[in-house]
């Protein structure tokens, strides 16, 4: 079976042919590093986390390009609401640089907790002026533009493609109706779709960023740096464009639009810009998709105020636990969020993990493999997979990236039933993870250690009493064996209360898969 990806242009499965034999080349939309990264943004990192590594597994080359957005980008898709950038900088007494520093420094810190490799080209807007300038030239030289109150536009009217990707009718856009809701709120445009490619008259006072260009000093409309970029690195025609599927109807039909309006006619008959376009759901809350323009979000790790929202790490939960969460569930489908799902997605890889290590002890007492945390993946590098498993786990990867097909491909083989070795359990799940990146066997180790330490399991040859002397335990077991009551009684309220109370007190609570346990940090 080929890998096979479901394409936004044209609504359809289809079969991965690369431009270039065993080379494979995709742009994602990266984050506008103006605030904090909630998990909801956090999803699609992941998701195109798997595409990176499914192709990786596959055997292409691949080379991942993302945008870091640090220019002023508006609230809104349509060239309308305040600039995001100015608004944080004013807000945090900072200039709009090291604001978006600070916020780019904590998006790479929440993509390394969750295990996601790093794009190979990273590229800041900000250093890319020149090639988006370069870019409107060649749109301009088409015909597609025209300069109103100041600022250069793109005339959609002059596209007749505009809108395929979003199944958008180009004349019902032209009055300012169809499948999207377009406001008028600029009276220089000739159409309501029409969109900036370059300011030069700023909707906002002081506008903290600005270059020279052919039309004036200003800065760039927020879609042009994608076009811009993509094809500095990746070339005017290459395989994936990946994004959230809020993308669709306005930035990627505008990208889409402005790239292909730079073509000549060579270059057009060379084929589209993108071939395959891909789009992951929403991360959906209670009444409805999370947003950082409420004001009120979830992040992966970085405390907030309470009114402000929370932190996953601050409710007791470890980034692996939110991304085996999202493995649970397929790109293309909304996932529902909530702490008990959550909760269960943490037990869920718990048990994974204990499983890991019995393996591991039984790998160790009985093949005498010798593993330890340092030599695993050498010792492990050598040794068969089990067929059957990998097949399973490679059938859902290549139909559409479907992780949960992946996923329980992977606790089959932890289960290691039907007379598999230990030895080749963890060389399979090792070589799963190199796509799901769950750090099956690390983990497994950590666990081994936690059950020797708290229980004696895995040939501990006594259990350890590390409570032995402690005035407070007694108090403290209470405490622990109230949160657990609490937690299966879903009152979350009053099992964070206890667990920020025993915290402030110095104790850890560890969940371990024969339930948790504490001890003094």
């Amino acid at each position: 079976m080929a890998l096979r990806l479901y394409n936004t242009m044209g609504r359809k499965m289809e079969e991965f042919k690369p431009l270039v034999e065993g080379h494979a080349g995709f742009y994602g939309c990266g984050p506008t590093v103006y605030n904090y990264a909630h998990v909801g943004n956090l999803r699609a990192y992941v998701c195109w986390d798997i595409l990176d590594k499914t192709l990786q597994f596959l055997g292409y080359d691949v080379k991942h390009v993302m945008n870091i957005t640090d220019v002023g980008h508006l609230t809104g898709d349509n060239d309308e609401g305040e600039d995001k950038m100015k608004k944080s900088a004013a807000e945090r007494h900072q200039s709009v640089l090291e604001v978006a520093q600070y916020y780019t420094d904590a998006f790479m810190k929440d993509i390394d907790a969750l295990n996601i490799r790093h794009p190979d080209v990273i590229c800041k807007a900000t250093e890319h002026i020149d090639d988006m300038i370069e870019l409107i030239k060649k749109i301009e030289a088409q015909g597609h533009t025209y300069m109103a109150g100041g600022n250069l536009y793109f005339d959609i009217s002059t596209f007749p493609d505009y809108g395929k990707l979003a199944n958008l009718n180009l004349d019902e856009l032209k009055a300012g109706a169809g499948k999207r809701k377009v406001v008028v709120v600029d009276e220089n445009k000739r159409n309501p779709g029409d969109f900036v490619l370059w300011f030069t008259k700023s909707k906002f006072e002081d506008q903290a960023m600005t270059w020279d260009s052919p039309w004036g000093r200003g800065y760039p409309g927020w879609h042009i740096e994608c076009s811009a970029m993509s094809m500095k690195y990746l070339g005017k025609h290459f395989d994936i464009h990946t994004g959230g599927i809020d993308h669709v109807p306005v930035h990627h039909t505008n990208e889409i639009a402005q790239s292909e309006g730079s073509f000549d006619e060579a270059e057009r008959a060379k084929g589209p810009w993108v071939d395959y376009w891909m789009h992951n759901e929403f991360l959906i809350l209670e009444g409805g998709k999370m947003s950082k323009s409420s004001g009120h979000f979830i992040t992966l790790q970085t405390s907030l105020p309470e009114d402000k929202g929370f932190s996953l790490k601050d409710k007791g939960f470890a980034p692996l636990d939110y991304r085996f969460f999202l493995l649970s569930g397929h790109y293309r489908k909304q996932l529902v969020f909530s702490l008990d799902a959550l909760e269960s997605a943490k037990n869920g890889r718990a048990a994974l993990n204990a499983r890991v290590a019995k393996l591991i002890s039984k790998a160790n007492s009985e093949e005498g493999l010798g593993l330890t945390r340092e030599n695993f993946a050498s010792v492990l590098a050598g040794i068969a997979l089990d067929e059957e498993s990998m097949n399973k786990f490679r059938e859902g990867l290549e139909n559409d990236l479907a992780t949960p097909v992946a996923m329980a491909a992977m606790q089959k083989a932890a289960a290691a039933k039907g007379g598999m070795k230990a030895s080749i359990a963890l060389a399979t799940l090792l070589k799963m993870d190199s796509v799901l990146s769950l750090d099956v066997i690390k983990n497994g180790f950590e666990a081994l250690a936690e059950q020797i330490k708290f229980s004696g399991a895995a040939g501990a040859e006594t259990a350890v009493d590390s409570h032995a002397g402690d005035p407070e335990a007694a108090e403290i077991d209470a405490l622990v064996a109230e949160r657990t009551a609490a937690k299966k009684a879903k009152d979350f309220a009053r099992a964070d209360e206890i667990r920020n109370q025993l915290t402030a007190r110095g104790v850890i609570i560890i969940d371990t898969p024969n339930g948790p346990t504490w001890k003094r940090g």
